[in-house]
């Protein structure tokens, strides 16, 4: 377990006071109900939920990550389980269960900061980037035989890299000389060498560490068949809360509650009931200045919060 590793937990209180209804002291009926931390982590916004429960509620968690799974069993706490699973199971939980969802999307500070990981251009390490490393291929793995074009659109649809071309061309050149990347440092040279020019501040392998991420975790699907999922789970009334950090996930997330928080009305049925909206969006969050200033991977990061209604 990699307990060195550290992680400040991106708008803990907002994001909690969301699933209760924005009360800190809501009343025993409110906190006896089942919530879900759809995306565990190190456990900071699941603290902080088990606190606001009565004896009767129940917290059920999920993560991917088995370094994360571990930190999750020293938990000594009844109410609380957790489950070695993304987030997309939980259509499994019974329909109209759960009081409250919770999904903090991304990668946590322990995954980045840990160089066996593979997350990051500013550490040596394997060129992995896997959220479950129990299973599924490494991003040096799948490099191994993708081809120049399946690569170039993994780096531009995930990434929204304009020189997605360049790089992968670079990509499958350096294989075909060298053998195959392996190493996070090769892979952010190789990027660097082929882009010249960059956004100030920016480091040139940004863009493509998070396509190769986005890709080989399957997040963005994953995303969507959660955000299905929490339609058919939530009780009426029930608190959806999702904090994303880059454009292609918070724009899923926004058309999705703007999708079901309106009647859809059939044009081919003009004078037919419509179907009713299932959601009410509630709340657009953004982290204070001072928790930008405390913990800089905040800056990006928007949360969303809707209810679900009793249609």
């Amino acid at each position: 377990m990699d307990a060195a590793w550290n992680h400040s937990t991106v708008l803990l209180t907002e994001a909690v006071d969301a699933l209760f209804n924005n009360a800190p002291d809501a009343p025993e009926s409110s906190s006896a109900g089942t919530y879900v931390d759809a995306t565990y982590g190190r456990g900071g916004h699941s603290s902080l939920i088990l606190s606001r429960l009565s004896a009767a509620g129940r917290l059920i968690a999920f993560d991917r990550d088995p370094d994360a799974v571990a930190q999750a069993g020293t938990i000594q706490d009844g109410r609380f389980s957790i489950r070695h699973e993304g987030f997309s199971h939980l259509r499994e939980l019974p329909t109209g269960s759960v009081a409250g969802i919770l999904m903090d999307l991304g990668v946590s500070s322990p995954q980045i900061d840990n160089p066996q990981r593979g997350f990051s251009f500013r550490f040596d390490g394997p060129l992995d980037m896997r959220m479950d490393t129990t299973r599924g291929e490494s991003v040096a793995q799948w490099l191994v035989d993708a081809e120049v074009g399946a690569i170039a659109e993994v780096i531009r649809d995930y990434g929204e890299e304009r020189f997605a071309g360049p790089i992968a061309k670079a990509i499958v050149a350096r294989r075909q000389e060298r053998g195959p990347i392996s190493t996070t440092t090769e892979l952010a040279q190789l990027v660097a060498d082929t882009v010249k020019t960059r956004e100030p501040g920016q480091n040139p392998a940004t863009r493509t560490f998070q396509a190769f991420r986005i890709f080989i975790n399957a997040e963005l699907e994953e995303l969507q068949q959660a955000l299905e999922a929490s339609l058919e789970v939530l009780q009426p009334g029930g608190r959806l809360a999702v904090i994303s950090f880059h454009s292609l996930e918070d724009r899923i997330v926004k058309q999705f509650i703007a999708k079901h928080s309106r009647d859809e009305y059939d044009r081919r049925a003009p004078f037919a009931a419509p179907k009713v909206m299932k959601l009410k969006a509630l709340d657009r969050v953004k982290p204070s200045a001072a928790e930008v200033s405390a913990n800089k991977r905040a800056r990006s990061a928007i949360m969303r919060v809707a209810q679900r209604t009793a249609a």
